[in-house]
């Protein structure tokens, strides 16, 4: 059982603010970053020297190695330590599924299906990049992500956020695939009469607003998650005594060295948020590999991953 924290006709409101905002982000040619605006234009030059890279790879022979990485997609078990979660909760298992990009790789939704299908989870959360492009139309992903969403759903609710490869449009979807939308938006988690708060913000990487630092500045509660497609707001959550800080982004590099030293992350924070657990005082954080690739599809020394996270007291 969840209940959002604001009521339907507030939480409305606050919907159509939040639309014309980022409506009107997405159409400017910069990206709104918490320390200003940013220039889109590396994004050209990154996709450009992809294209290039793409060309030594199937000269060397290594681009069909590659594309049979970016199929393959591991199940990481992790076990997670919380002293103060609610008994109620105790062994609460979380499916964390991030960064898709279902069209960058025909049938992927049916790859990601068919890892997940036998899966047991109570709860299911997505941080966000559905598509490949960061722009243009998105219709094609709806039929997959709808048959995708069937096996995701879970008892205590299936929760997702956007990122930057998302658009506001995709909102109007939620009642089709059965996914809640957190934007800069808490659901209160019940079980057995106790209570878990769950957070989600909207895509801080290029669309960042005072709304969504705001979103995770909530009340006291036994244990709170915080659900960010990027590691840029952890601070903010940890200074309000989230437990757990879950996010996506940065592909953990996708191309990565033999050592596991990724090429390139778009990742500014700092290289211990590129990939897996980290903490920041008390507040446990998971950055996933992600499901999906971006830019071009293949892997090295990266497997993709879909992420169970079994939270107990012990």
């Amino acid at each position: 059982m969840y209940n959002f924290l604001d009521p339907p006709d507030i939480r409305k409101d606050k919907r159509l603010v939040w639309a014309a905002t980022r409506s009107a982000l997405e159409n400017v040619g910069y990206a709104q970053k918490k320390s200003g605006k940013k220039s889109k234009s590396r994004w050209s030059l990154f996709l450009r020297l992809m294209k290039i890279f793409v060309l030594f790879l199937k000269i060397t022979g290594y681009y069909n190695k590659g594309y049979g990485n970016a199929k393959t997609i591991t199940v990481s078990n992790i076990p997670l330590c919380f002293p103060k979660l609610p008994d109620a909760f105790e062994g609460l298992k979380i499916l964390h599924l991030s960064d898709l990009h279902l069209d960058s790789i025909p049938g992927f939704a049916a790859l990601i299906t068919n890892k997940i299908k036998d899966l047991e989870f109570d709860l299911c959360v997505l941080t966000g990049d559905y598509r490949r492009d960061s722009s243009g139309s998105f219709s094609h992903i709806l039929k997959p992500f709808t048959i995708l969403s069937k096996y995701i759903q879970a008892p205590l609710g299936t929760f997702a956020v956007l990122g930057n490869h998302d658009t506001y449009l995709m909102a109007s979807y939620e009642d089709q695939s059965g996914i809640e939308l957190l934007i800069n938006e808490s659901v209160e988690i019940e079980k057995d009469g106790q209570k878990i708060l769950i957070t989600g913000t909207d895509d801080p990487f290029n669309f960042f607003t005072e709304l969504a630092p705001m979103s995770l500045e909530t009340n006291t509660y036994d244990f709170k998650i915080a659900l960010v497609h990027t590691s840029e707001l952890a601070t903010t959550a940890s200074e309000n005594n989230y437990n757990l800080y879950l996010c996506g982004h940065t592909h953990g590099g996708q191309i990565c060295l033999r050592e596991g030293h990724p090429i390139i992350t778009h990742q500014f924070e700092g290289n211990q948020f590129n990939n897996g657990l980290w903490t920041i005082d008390k507040m446990i954080a998971y950055t996933s590999r992600g499901a999906g690739v971006s830019g071009l599809p293949v892997r090295f020394n990266c497997p993709a991953e879909v992420s169970i996270l079994t939270l107990t007291r012990k």
